[in-house]
Parts: structure tokens; sequence; C-alpha cells
């Protein structure tokens, strides 16, 4: 007898709601919530195919400890005594920053990822930390908080209501958006044409979202910084500035002018290869919308000035007076956000407060350069002691990360590492032990990440639409008995882990003037808190103590978990609305325009103006039916378009004599690869892409599906030493590389 369950989807960013058939405990089909409040029905392929990634007979189903140099199974109760001894001998013999934590990308689309990673790295103390952010959005990040005071405060652009959209870097009709959650990305654009708004993308590529623009820009590969100065400086130097309703919370407007005299369009026009008169175009464009927002993505932050163009994105909202306001960029407001305090001068945002051991690079947001990691392994220095042990959760590095041969290698030689993975893969088989969560759909469901990108307020939960599997364990528990061995606690009841959150919580809320809860007692609140685990004792705690809360009885209208619980499809929160000065944590209290670590790097942009690369360049591309390395272990999800081919144009085809379909070799500084040419007007001459992601021809893994069509790894063909120099992200477009048909080598 089959059954139906709501389940949000997370295997992208857009949280679609699905509903799910099962049969028994099998998911059979899954199909677009067309009462979810958010998605309305929508679901991209990824989605469609819940069932067969949920139910890959690849998954591991018990843990694996390493014993006699092979992974079998064990007891959970042996895996994590493994885990204790592992980990707590490197902290006693080497220290804490001795064990190095990397987080990947999933991680934000699960609650126990959400929850329970910060505790980790709180209670172990290590300064070791690397996750998947610098090699994907930290610009944005370092952007924001050097803007407005705070790394997570990222406006997003009013999809719905706004008449001019710009992307750089952006495909949002393949990637379903990012750091922009917007279920139906395609939809929306396409209803912003259909009422008169004007849709213009700048990529190197004629995507998919290219090709629904209005005005496509085949700009030269990083050069995204240059362009967006140029335009700023045509707002200025036509007296297009109009900051409007934000100019009290403006500091810095005169400097920033000053600042970008030497960007002309003329200036950048060869390093961009775009006409001048385009650029201007562009500018005044933008200035003349009624409202307009101008959004960027992986290809505009995985460049060389990745935090300049991420920054100069938000200068040209602020500078049309764009930013804060109904049709143009705006700060989301989560339901489990901080209570809201009142504006003016904080703490501010600080970069390098301290570096990593061997090439000295700053830390930002807390975090050290993935690029880094295999260095920190295998290079002593007399700075302290390499990375002995690691604590890998939902990451794939040796794909993901640059030169991931010699990761590979570095990370074989770890005193001792444990995995938090569903799979076998190129990683986490060096583990001396994986600890694998249950599929989706034996596991709970907020998005704590995406409702703070969301494109319009609302909230919504589900439960887990079915039954842990006998022998496994939730994820969420998992983590917290990681935590427990890994700080000197194993043993302890995995509860112990929320009790203490929410005890802390409590007791500071309790002492905050500004918050609903103050002057009352920890223990009473602890004891009003619904739910049937802790992660459900949690997530009503924030959602009592945040913006739309009910302050544990103080707002009776407001949300908790029980009011939730009785919205399955979600309660939408409204559109997004003006916010500042509210969400500004500067020191001035103000939008900071021009810090001064931007300042400092503004003449490395100048020096871009005089160098260009010769050439063919690489430029990567998403895949609508991957996400990453997560998903091609999948056959619904493979072939067809989901290949690992490189993009080539005609021209550049013909000049080195490559056939569509021939094998051609691929270097670059960080090694060569060879992989299948695709020759296709698609990407502009002189440049060449290939997917991220791929490469599953490494031994010892189990993933059956992959290896049958590996792919090739594009993060090969990079050493590591390209990096924005801000935020440490990695160097991932625009790298010159060379080409030659296999068999004439």
């Amino acid at each position: 007898m089959s059954r139906t369950a709501l389940r949000i989807c997370p295997l992208c960013e857009a949280t679609c709601g699905l509903t799910l058939t099962i049969e028994g405990t099998r998911v059979t089909g899954a199909r677009g919530d067309r009462d979810d409040v958010f998605s309305k029905g929508f679901i991209c392929p990824k989605g469609a195919s819940f069932g067969a990634v949920d139910g890959d007979p690849d998954r591991l189903r018990t843990p694996l400890v390493r014993r006699d140099g092979e992974l079998r199974e064990a007891t959970w109760e042996e895996a994590f005594d493994a885990v204790a001894a592992g980990i707590r001998g490197v902290v006693d013999g080497y220290g804490a920053n001795s064990v190095g934590v990397v987080l990947g990308n999933p991680n934000v689309h699960t609650m126990a990822g959400a929850l329970y990673p910060p505790v980790l790295l709180a209670g172990l103390g290590t300064r070791s930390v690397f996750t998947a952010s610098t090699v994907d959005q930290m610009p944005k990040h370092v952007s924001s908080g050097l803007l407005y005071g705070d790394a997570n405060a990222i406006p997003v652009p009013d999809l719905d209501h706004t008449d001019h959209l710009l992307l750089i870097g952006a495909n949002p009709l393949e990637s379903n958006g990012s750091l922009c959650t917007a279920p139906d990305f395609p939809g929306k654009l396409k209803a912003l044409k259909a009422r008169g708004g004007t849709l213009t993308v700048i990529d190197p590529r004629r995507t998919r979202t290219a090709k629904l623009a209005d005005r496509h820009i085949a700009i030269r590969p990083g050069a995204d910084a240059l362009l967006l100065a140029a335009m700023a400086h045509v707002l200025f130097e036509e007296d297009l500035v109009d900051t409007g309703e934000l100019t009290s919370h403006l500091q810095g407007l005169d400097e920033l002018r000053e600042a970008l005299q030497d960007f002309t369009p003329e200036a950048v026009a060869d390093a961009c290869d775009v006409d001048p008169d385009v650029t201007r175009a562009l500018a005044r464009e933008l200035a003349a919308a009624p409202t307009a927002a101008v959004y960027g993505r992986i290809g505009s932050c995985t460049v060389p000035h990745g935090t300049l163009a991420s920054w100069l994105v938000d200068v040209l909202n602020i500078l049309t007076g764009n930013l804060d306001r109904p049709g143009g960029a705006l700060f989301p407001q989560a339901a489990t956000d901080r209570t809201p305090r009142p504006a003016g001068p904080s703490h501010g945002f600080a970069l390098g407060r301290w570096h990593s051991r061997v090439s000295r690079h700053p830390e930002a947001k807390g975090e050290l350069p993935l690029s880094a990691l295999a260095e920190e392994i295998d290079t002593a220095t007399a700075e302290g002691e390499p990375i002995r042990a690691l604590i890998a959760v939902a990451t794939n590095p040796v794909l993901s990360a640059p030169d991931g041969d010699r990761l590979d290698k570095a990370l074989g030689s770890l005193d001792f590492m444990v995995s938090v993975d569903p799979y076998l893969n190129e990683t986490s088989r060096h583990a001396h032990v994986v600890l694998p969560p249950p599929p989706p759909s034996q596991s709970p469901h907020h998005d704590f990440a995406f409702n703070t990108l969301a494109v319009r307020n609302q909230v919504r939960y589900t439960r887990p639409a079915v039954p842990l599997e006998a022998g496994r364990m939730a994820e969420t528990e998992i983590l917290a008995r990681l935590i427990l061995a890994a700080t000197g606690m194993h043993g302890a009841d995995p509860s112990a882990v929320d009790d203490l959150v929410i005890a802390q919580t409590l007791g500071k809320a309790v002492k905050d003037a500004h918050s609903p809860v103050h002057g009352r007692e920890p223990g009473e609140l602890t004891a009003e808190l619904a739910g049937d685990t802790g992660p459900e004792r949690r997530l009503d705690m924030m959602l009592r103590l945040g913006p739309y809360g009910d302050g544990f009885g103080v707002r009776p209208d407001g949300l908790s978990l029980t009011k939730l619980l009785a919205h399955p499809h979600g309660i939408d929160l409204g559109p997004l609305a003006s916010r500042l000065p509210q969400p500004l944590k500067t020191r001035s209290g103000k939008v900071e325009l021009l810090p001064q670590p931007l300042a400092d790097d503004l003449p490395r942009l100048r020096e871009a103006l005089r160098h260009q690369a010769d050439g063919l360049v690489l430029i990567g591309r998403r895949h609508l039916r991957s996400n990453n390395s997560w998903m091609h272990n999948v056959p619904a999800l493979t072939g067809g378009t989901n290949r690992c081919t490189l993009h080539i144009h005609p021209e550049d085809a013909e000049r080195l004599g490559l056939k569509d379909g021939a094998a051609v070799r691929v270097k670059g500084a960080g090694g060569e690869v060879v992989t299948e040419a695709e020759v296709t007007d698609g990407v502009r001459p002189g440049v060449v892409s290939l997917p991220h992601g791929w490469g599953h021809n490494r031994p010892g893994t189990r993933l059956s599906h992959a290896v049958k069509d590996p792919g090739v790894n594009v993060n090969q063909l990079l050493d590591g030493s390209l990096l924005d120099p801000l935020s440490g992200n990695a160097v991932l477009n625009g790298i010159p590389i060379k080409l030659a048909a296999v068999a004439a080598l």
C-alpha cells in the first residue's frame, strides 16, 4: 500500500517542496508540492530523482573502521571508540590545531550540518578549519563583511518585483540559483520579461540563461571586477549616481568616486573585450530602470579579483539607489535569525586574525583556504605542528580542491582521519573511520542557511518521511557523538550536546535586554520547549526567540515549532522588505563603501588593466542534473548533456586540428588530463570549459555507476597557488591552459 509524505528537497539551493510516494519504506516517486508556500509545485530533474538518490544501493549502511589496512564493517560503538582514541591521541600529543576540520557543501543542505559543526569547532578549539566556501562564495562573505560588518548579510535580488536584472557569472537556469534561494528561477526570469523587464547576462559562455537574456555580453574570463568598476565610473562621470533613501546610511561616497577614476570604459575595454559604448550602455540602463538589481555568482567569485567583483556588485546596487528597496537587492529575514537588535555601531568585520602555517594565508570568516589543506598536512615548518588528524564532514576535497593528486597523497599520510559520508568516495577512502548518515528520506529538514538568502520570507519544516532503518543512526546523533568523542566527552549521552546548546543560548537570552525573554528563568523556558528530539527542541527555541517568534508567550500569534507543524506546507512570512540600518554591524553603523582592505587591493586590479592572458583560458560550468561531485552515481542524473567534455569554439578547434568527440590533452600548472572535445559556439573564442566534480577513477571507492563514466578532475589542472588574496578563494576560472590532440603527442 503506497502513501505520500512531504519533504523539502535537499539537493540544491532552491529548497523546493516535494510530495514523495512511498511503498513500505522505499521512496518510489517525487513530484512538486503544489501547496508549498515557497515553491508552489516547481520541481527540477534532481528533485524528480529524489527516490533514486535516496535509494542508491552504494550508500553505506554501517560504519567502517580500518583494521590491518582495510576498511571493514563495524558497530557504532566500535567506530566511536576508534574516533575518540584517534582524535584525542593527536590533540593530547600535538595540540588542537593539529586536528583539521573540513566541511563540505552538503552540510548546508541538512539540519545536522547546520546545527552541529559550530559546536564541534568551538569544543575542539582548532584553527585548522577548511570548507567548500573557499572554492565557491567566500569573496561574497568577505565583501559583505567589509561593507556591512556581517559576513552573512548578503542582499539578494528581488526577482518577483525588479524591472531590470543584471547577472554576472551566474547561470541559474542550470544551477537553480545560488546565494539567492529561489524555486523556479527560470520561471521568475521569464515572468520578469513578460512584465516588460530587462534581463542582461554577462558570461563568457552562451549559457541557457544567456539565451534567455535581452543582452548577452561575452566578457573575457576573469575581467568581471574591471567591467563592474567601469560601470560604476560611468555612474559617477555622467552624474547618474542617485543613492536616494540610502544616503544617510552611507560612508565613503566621495572616496569611492576617487578610487574608481582610473577604471574608464576605454581603459578596461581590452582587458574585458567589451566595447566602451556597451559598458556605458550597461551603466545607463541600470541607472534609468525604475528598479534594478545586479547579482553575481560563482563565475565572478572564483576569479583573481573575486572579492572586488563581489563588492562592486553591491556598489552598483548602492549607487543606483537599489540596495534595500523593493525591486532591488534586499536583505532577507529568516525565521531562525537572532532577535533583531537596535541599529547602531557594532564590532565590525576583521580579516587575518590568524594565518595558515605554511604559506601564511590570512583566515577569512574563521576559515583557511581549502587550497592550502594539502600543504598544511604534508609540509613541516617551524610555525607549529602539521595537521596529523582530519575530521571530514560531507566533503570530497580530492575532487573539489586544486591539485587533488597532492591532497590524495597527503590524506594517506595522516595519523588518523574520520569521514562522515554516505559513500566511500575519492576522499573518504582514506579514512580510518567512516560514519554513514542515513538517506534524506529518513532525516528531518529545515533550511537554516538558505532561508537567510531566500527571495521571499517563509519558514518550512518536514519531519522524516520514512522511519530510521534498523541499524542506522540519525545524522544529528552521529555528529553529536562525534563532538563528544573529539572533545574528550566520549561515552556521554548525545543529548548532552543539545542540552548544552539550549542552556547556553537561553542563559544568554535572559540576560539580553533586547530579548523577549529578558529576566526570565532559563529552566522555565527549557521546560516549555516542544519537539520530539534535541534538534527539534533547538529549532523551537530558535523560532521562538527569532524575529517572528512568540517570544515564549510574549507574542501569542508568533512562530513556534508547534505552529509550524500545524502548517505542513510552510508559513509565508511575506515579501522581502527594506531593513536598513538594522542589518549593519560596522564600527560606524553605516554601509562602509570603501573599507581599507578593498582600497588596498585596488592597485592589483589596476595592474590587470595592462596584463591579459595569452592563449586559451579555462572556465568551469554547471549542469542542471548534478551538484558538484554528489550525484554522478545516480544513473537518472548522468548522461545526455551532463557529461565531462571540453567545450571549445569551432575557430579554436580548427586551429588546433581538433574534431568533435576527439581525445584532447589539457595541461595546466597543476597537471594534465585527457578528455573528449565537444566543439560548440556556446563558448567564446579563446575559452574552453570543463565541468567541476568529475574524476571518479581512483581505486578503493564504492561508486559503481560513477566509475563507468568517471570523467576527469578539472581541479587537477590547478596547483593551488592562484587565490583571491582577500578571501583565500581558489581561482578556478580564467586559468591559462594548453591543448593538444592526443594523437599529435
